[in-house]
């Protein structure tokens, strides 16, 4: 008889500001069932650019704002939002829903295999005010448009730039669940050459995209919410998590991510995850080394 596992899957994803900023005369009600309701995101790369597309159905909503933000944060509890990304481009539609009587009609969150675009993370859908953060691999000029036909509102992030493909690894649960491996699967991600172990980082706080989803991939993160402090010196790598912290008595967890995502690259022998606090089992010594939280 087959032993279950015990596992706990969550699904994830101080510059100039520039705001962009279009408003026109609203034709409905905030209020009212008549505001444009967001059903999808799509993202797409175009020579030179990345191309993120909001689809609206009842029309377009007649305020598109659009401008770089520091930290995204949740309309109404006023609450940090994680994102992956080192820049974040904040969208803000009023009115505009992102549900309906049935319930969401929109992802809240999505990730992108793009140069640039990482990441949409919803971080407000209240009082007919739809928020949404824009993780990006580096922050750029943008422009911000809309088309009909179907109604869409369209964002063009410069992405002219270099990169390079190195892999992320995601829990591959039905393998894992079925007790044949390998239990984590990786996946090709763009990024940039000068910063690979950054991007690669991104990478799978971002989540897998939504094809992966479908074919059985997760981003296990073990109550954390995103990384930093990461640096690599004589052969180790060394990465704090942020937020949470947590196996669930798990026998895997996000370390069966990190180690391979970072081991792909020559200077790095081995890992050593800190938890929030700055712990981790052994800080010293060319050993791989986890916090007490990641442990079964």
């Amino acid at each position: 008889m087959r032993t279950m596992r015990r596992l706990s899957v969550m699904v994830l994803g101080a510059a100039l500001v520039v705001p962009v900023a279009v408003t026109g005369t609203a034709s409905a009600s905030a209020e009212g069932p008549t505001a444009p309701t967001l059903v999808g995101i799509r993202a797409a790369h175009h020579p030179g650019y990345d191309r993120i597309v909001f689809d609206f159905d009842g029309g377009l909503p007649a305020s598109r704002q659009v401008r770089y933000v520091d930290r995204l944060i949740g309309d109404p509890s006023g609450l940090r939002v994680p994102i992956a990304g080192r820049a974040i481009l904040q969208v803000r539609f009023y009115p505009a829903n992102a549900h309906d009587d049935s319930g969401g009609t929109a992802p809240e969150t999505v990730a992108f295999p793009l140069p640039n675009i990482m990441t949409a993370v919803r971080a407000g859908d209240s009082e007919a005010v739809t928020i949404y953060g824009i993780g990006l691999a580096k922050r750029q000029p943008f422009r911000v448009f809309t088309l009909t036909h179907p109604d869409r509102v369209v964002i063009d992030i410069d992405a002219a730039f270099r990169t390079v493909q190195r892999r992320v690894w995601f829990l591959n649960v039905p393998n894992y669940m079925s007790g044949h491996g390998p239990y984590f699967t990786s996946v090709l991600r763009p990024v940039l050459p000068m910063t690979p172990a950054t991007g690669v980082m991104d990478r799978l706080f971002a989540g897998p995209t939504t094809s992966e989803m479908i074919s059985g991939l997760r981003l296990l993160p073990s109550q954390a919410t995103g990384w930093r402090s990461l640096w690599i010196r004589n052969g180790i790598a060394r990465v704090r998590l942020v937020g949470g912290c947590n196996s669930g008595g798990s026998t895997v967890s996000i370390a069966n991510e990190i180690s391979p995502t970072l081991k792909q690259f020559a200077r790095v022998d081995h890992v050593k995850i800190y938890d929030p606090s700055g712990h981790t089992e052994v800080p010293t010594g060319p050993v791989d080394s986890i916090p007490v939280c990641l442990e079964p």
